[in-house]
């Protein structure tokens, strides 16, 4: 399925919101997103959390924990939408996905010894990035 496909099948508030998003140079949190598309019509936080739980949930978005923010997935081939991973530059604080087979092949199959099945990942990385050495 390409990209363009999946998003003719987001509801207008989810396509108002992924827009917004997907724009964005760094992740945006919930409440900034609401500031953003009231012009739009989308007034209510429910509105705004319910298009976020669905984006996340199809992989269009993906939620960075440490910053309670979100950001566009910019791999087209995700392969798990469940177990994502993000480098975070803590001087400018990039965030950037990290596409990388070995490692979701290994987080796909990986087994905790104590026998808990995981239901997703979030794996965050934080280091300088290049432009900031």
């Amino acid at each position: 399925m390409t990209r363009m496909h999946k998003e003719n099948n987001l509801s207008k508030n989810q396509q108002i919101i992924f827009d917004l998003i997907d724009k964005s140079p760094e992740p945006l949190k919930a409440y900034t997103i609401l500031f953003n598309v009231q012009k739009k019509g989308i007034n209510a936080p429910p509105q705004v959390y319910r298009a976020l739980d669905k984006l996340v949930e199809i992989g269009k978005i993906h939620k960075i924990e440490s910053k309670n923010a979100f950001v566009a997935c910019k791999n087209s081939d995700c392969e798990i939408s469940k177990a994502t991973a993000f480098s975070i530059c803590e001087s400018c604080e990039m965030v950037d996905e990290i596409s990388d087979t070995k490692l979701s092949k290994y987080l796909s199959s990986f087994n905790h010894k104590k026998g808990m099945k995981f239901k997703r990942f979030n794996l965050e990385f934080f280091g300088i990035c290049k432009k900031c050495k």
